[in-house]
């Protein structure tokens, strides 16, 4: 799946040029140039990594890096500045940022700290994956890629798969239309279609047929909930 990066700059021009750099080598990217807007962004929790500039209006970046990890999130924060100094340098890394890079830099080198935060960031998630999720009778084996439901084995196609395996980490909590259309089909605007829905109707029948339990519930006007409780 695209991997999606915040940039945080208030500087229009080295935004647009981080941002186009980034796209062209693989990247969704989500820009905005002030740090009230970047933690309320970074608190939607959909981005891989971010990239933010120290010296922002509204709340300054060491101030924004700060509340996002008192808000528990850990997603790695690679920080910007012209201020290089030993002190400067200690000061962000203490703030929360996992990488500080001093301008002027090279584009190369921004992209090679965005790779080695990425893998680190990567190599963690992959040490505590589970290997199984369960939601109620409902078993998915994430490395057989299998499927089963009170011991029935369930066939899905690989959309359906990541779409279930997506809800059921989410079990429990609504999870919208545009949050799929974003994490499964990798879409940053309304196609304009049911396609979500003509997918969850197929899951469902799959799930729930021949089964006297509901498991996946439609929330009307949010979106759907893997669960057993309706």
């Amino acid at each position: 799946m695209t991997r999606k990066i915040l940039i945080v700059e208030d500087d229009p021009a080295t935004a647009s040029y981080i941002a186009k750099g980034l796209a062209e080598i693989g990247f969704a990217v989500e820009s905005c140039d002030n740090g009230r807007d970047g933690l309320f962004l970074a608190s939607e929790g959909i981005f891989d990594l971010i990239i933010a500039d120290r010296m922002l209006p509204g709340l300054d970046g060491l101030a924004m890096v700060g509340a996002i990890r008192a808000a528990g999130i850990a997603t790695p924060v690679l920080i910007l500045s012209a201020l290089a100094s030993v002190d400067d340098r200690v000061d962000g890394l203490r703030a929360g940022g996992d990488d500080y890079l001093c301008k002027p830099y090279s584009f190369a080198e921004l992209t090679a700290r965005v790779d080695a935060l990425l893998r680190r960031r990567e190599r963690g998630a992959a040490e505590n994956q589970p290997i199984k999720l369960t939601v109620g009778d409902l078993e998915i084996d994430l490395l057989a890629r299998k499927v089963s439901r009170q011991g029935r084995l369930i066939l899905l196609g690989a959309r359906e798969f990541n779409l279930l395996e997506y809800l059921a980490r989410h079990a429990g909590q609504v999870v919208t239309r545009t949050m799929m259309l974003e994490k499964i089909w990798n879409y940053h605007f309304d196609p304009g279609s049911n396609v979500v829905d003509v997918h969850i109707g197929r899951l469902r029948r799959k799930l729930e047929e021949g089964f006297n339990t509901p498991i996946l519930h439609t929330v009307r006007g949010a979106g759907y909930r893997l669960s057993l409780d309706a």
